[in-house]
């Protein structure tokens, strides 16, 4: 297809927040097909003029405005809202980015709530209706969920899936990892704007992965997905412990959440996967899975790679350089990412999805695998809560 054949789709931004900024960045990267950007709508009204302005883009008043103008909807909110936002784009037949985590529990509306002591159950039940409300949505409308997990379109995810897919493996066991020194956003330390801690703010990740690559060993070997089906974890707080010598290095501002998380997950053929998460990680972010399978075994690496790596030895000298994401010096080696965007997946992701949107094909991070993550979180957080008992993943 030539670039003059090329579709022209619309595209609109709800939210003019960090997520928009790095939905427009990678948006320049995408050549599947011609995308213009209508404007952004946002509540949080000044942010959004900043944001258009820096862009040239126009400011919309009204949501339905925007959507109506719109092919292809970026819904780049805070999690509380995605459901309605979602649900609305949906019902006026258009097409959906949706940021993680795709929905959850965001505790009862007050200032008061307190992420430590609701009853876990609740937390899923609300989840699990809220997914079914989206999905339901999305059986109605002619436009389809894009779940916005970085992760399944980071390069080395997309080979393995091709190994898995043209070798019709039996994937055994998964392990995998997100980690760093913590988050710097004040928000993301309280349960009520972020729907939980270490499990859904960084767990997602590795977690999305391992659904996304049993689903794509059950569609390779018998045109169905391979679904979780029970999970036991546990969580902790360690930085809230009494008894945490701050040194200063790890972020310690958590009011309610956890800052570790371990899950162990079994799929419906009995294999497993082993996942960890946490804000206790010195020395940058660790971004990886590995798959295990009765004829290969595979380390996909998004970070720590040798791709670059560079000396100095004055970390001042390197002051207005980008090394890497989450480290905390930049004195000595550094393993510098020359292109992180690339190495995590964000530019092939949008390219993917306009691809999506304009042949009508398969979409990678679906709302089968945004559902099957988020409803295998929040089991996960009822099984910590009773100290790692095994807990059923309900089937969407």
């Amino acid at each position: 297809m030539s670039t003059m054949d090329k579709k022209v789709l619309r595209a609109g931004f709800i939210g003019s927040g960090f997520a928009a900024r790095f939905h427009y960045a990678a948006l320049q990267h995408v050549f599947s097909t011609k995308v213009e950007i209508a404007g952004v709508y946002s509540v949080a009204t000044e942010e959004a003029k900043q944001f258009a302005a820096e862009r040239g883009l126009k400011v919309y008043d009204s949501l339905d405005e925007l959507i109506d103008d719109s092919d292809v909807l970026h819904v780049c909110t805070p999690p509380v809202t995605h459901e309605p936002l979602v649900v609305a784009v949906l019902k006026k037949n258009k097409n959906v980015i949706v940021e993680k985590p795709f929905t959850g529990y965001f505790g009862d509306g007050s200032e008061e709530f307190n992420g430590e002591t609701f009853p876990r159950e609740k937390g899923l039940e609300v989840t699990i209706e809220s997914c079914k409300r989206m999905l339901q949505a999305e059986a109605e409308s002619e436009g389809r969920i894009l779940y916005a997990e970085n992760w399944i379109y980071a390069p080395a995810v997309q080979k393995e899936r091709e190994i898995i897919e043209k070798t019709k493996a039996q994937v055994l066991w998964i392990h995998g990892e997100q980690s760093h020194s913590g988050s710097h956003s004040l928000a993301y330390g309280q349960w009520r704007f972020s729907g939980g801690g270490s499990l859904i703010g960084k767990g997602c990740h590795p977690l999305s992965a391992a659904i996304y690559f049993k689903h794509t060993e059950g569609r390779a070997r018998n045109g169905e997905p391979i679904r979780p089906v029970s999970v036991s974890a546990r969580t902790h707080a360690l930085t809230r412990m009494p008894s945490f010598e701050d040194k200063g290095f790890l972020k310690t501002h958590y009011k309610d959440v956890e800052d570790f998380a371990i899950v162990h997950i079994v799929f419906e053929d009995g294999t497993i996967a082993d996942l960890i998460a946490n804000e206790l990680s010195l020395g940058g972010t660790n971004n990886w899975i590995r798959v295990n399978a009765n004829n290969h075994r595979t380390l996909c690496n998004m970070s720590h790679n040798d791709s670059m790596q560079t000396y100095t030895p004055d970390g001042d000298i390197y002051r207005d350089v980008y090394i890497v994401e989450k480290t905390e010096t930049q004195e000595g080696w550094s393993e510098i990412s020359p292109d992180e965007g690339w190495f995590l997946g964000y530019q092939h992701e949008l390219d993917a999805f306009y691809k999506a949107v304009v042949t009508g094909g398969h979409i990678e991070s679906n709302s089968k695998l945004a559902s099957d993550t988020v409803a295998t979180i929040y089991a996960a957080y009822v099984s910590a809560a009773n100290n790692g008992v095994e807990q059923k993943i309900e089937n969407l």
